[in-house]
C-alpha cells in the first residue's frame, strides 16, 4: 500500500525535506551516480539548499527519470 505523501516529490522539493521524510533513501539516489557523503547527518546538512533539480543538474541525472524513481522508493504518485 502507498505511504501517504508528507513532502511532494517535484523539481523544487528540497532533498532534505525528502531525506527527513522518508529516511535514508542514499541507495536510491546511489542508482544515479549521487554518492553518499559521509553519514546520514551529514547528507542532511548539506542538501538543506539543494533542489531535485538542482542535485539532478549536478549529477547529470535525467531530471523526469529522477522524480520518478523517487517517487515510487517513497510509494508517491505523480502529481496531477
Amino acid at each position: 500500500m502507498a505511504r501517504p505523501a508528507g513532502v511532494e516529490i517535484t523539481k523544487d522539493a528540497k532533498v532534505s525535506d525528502i531525506l527527513r521524510e522518508y529516511g535514508d533513501i542514499a541507495d536510491v539516489m546511489e542508482m544515479f551516480g549521487i554518492k553518499r557523503v559521509g553519514g546520514y547527518n551529514f547528507r542532511k546538512f548539506i542538501t538543506r539548499a539543494i533542489t531535485v533539480e538542482r542535485a539532478a543538474k549536478v549529477h547529470r541525472v535525467p531530471l523526469e527519470e529522477f522524480l520518478a524513481t523517487l517517487r515510487t522508493a517513497v510509494g508517491q504518485m505523480p502529481p496531477h
